[in-house]
């Protein structure tokens, strides 16, 4: 590619984790088109500058995983752009303020546990929501964004997935999702009940997160084809139509 590829990373005043699917070799070293699918943190923070920016991309299509709660304290709603909730209800928080409700001070151990857990129930609880991005995606090739509160976790399952399915190799998949450390900047206060050292887990990405996802697709589903035919109803004529959508001409 040219000197001049797009940047991933988009410099958003209200949104820190706003970046570009694109770029990523894919099926027949075909690379993802860029501009096309965009993933983020969530968009009520938007500044009207930042809405022009997004104009200019083309987006015109916003799907969020926000649970209902969370997207009802930060509601938005952008100009040209088609809104699409997804909603799946965050358990991490509620978890851990169970356990803390029995006496026990949460770990980072306890931490990376919960969240391991959160990313299984990805693959199996919520897979109808899943499904219904792919059904979007193969609707039409309108520049999408997708999004949940801090664009990391249910976000970055869905990134997997769709990078996967396009043929981009799983450590390439591995680097983008770990890209959020690089980028995401934590709210003030958020959080502060809970010790440093499990907030640092919380509100980051590790391996071992989306590692328990993708090995649940593996061991229960019998692997990425399986999971996207028989529970996602992504077929083989559904993910030539993604490739052709989404990756460069040969």
């Amino acid at each position: 590619m040219s000197s001049s590829a797009p940047t991933r990373s988009l410099p958003l005043r209200g949104a820190t984790n706003f970046r570009d699917l694109g770029g990523y070799t894919g099926h027949g070293g075909r690379p993802v088109k860029w501009r096309r699918i965009f993933r983020s943190d969530h968009l009520a923070g938007l500044t009207p500058e930042d809405q022009a920016l997004l104009a200019d991309l083309g987006v015109a299509r916003a799907v969020d995983f926000r649970g209902q709660a969370e997207s009802a304290a930060y509601a938005y709603a952008l100009p040209g752009v088609a809104y699409h909730p997804l909603h799946i209800e965050p358990t991490v928080v509620q978890r851990a303020l169970e356990l803390q409700r029995t006496g026990r001070q949460l770990t980072a151990q306890d931490a990376v546990g919960l969240m391991q857990d959160t990313y299984r129930g990805f693959v199996h609880d919520n897979a109808p929501r899943f499904a219904e991005l792919f059904r979007l995606l193969l609707t039409s090739d309108t520049p999408t964004v997708f999004h949940c509160t801090a664009g990391k976790d249910r976000t970055g399952f869905a990134a997997a997935l769709i990078l996967l399915t396009l043929g981009v190799p799983r450590d390439v998949v591995m680097h983008d999702y770990l890209l959020t450390n690089a980028l995401y900047q934590r709210p003030p206060g958020m959080g502060s009940h809970a010790p440093e050292e499990v907030l640092r887990v919380l509100w980051r990405v590790q391996e071992e997160f989306l590692d328990a996802a993708l090995h649940m697709v593996d061991n229960d589903f019998g692997g990425l084809q399986a999971y996207l035919v028989d529970v996602l109803g992504v077929d083989a004529a559904a993910q030539k139509e993604l490739a052709g959508r989404y990756l460069q001409a040969a």
